[in-house]
């Protein structure tokens, strides 16, 4: 445990920060099986417009440093092609 009056600091921002982190990241996952659940129903309106509702969020999720770029694009280019795949 830290003894220092900076490092107790650190440790309390850290904590809060982590906690924080922790919200977004479940919200992602939670917007992303959102638009697999409606796509596994078939219904592709509702898939679509749960995707529209997600990519902003997803984007400034990325921008804070939570998940990588490259894995946010790969995120939305894999719902939206499942989307396509509807028929």
């Amino acid at each position: 445990m830290a003894n220092i009056a900076s490092a107790k600091k650190r440790a309390r921002q850290s904590e809060k920060r982590r906690a924080h982190n922790a919200a977004l990241r479940s919200e992602l996952r939670t917007m992303i099986k959102k638009v697999r659940k409606s796509i596994d129903a078939g219904d592709k309106q509702t898939a679509q417009a749960a995707l529209q509702g997600s990519q902003s969020r997803i984007d400034s999720i990325t921008d804070k440093g939570i998940i990588h770029k490259n894995a946010a694009a790969r995120h939305k280019s894999r719902l939206s092609a499942a989307i396509k795949a509807m028929s």
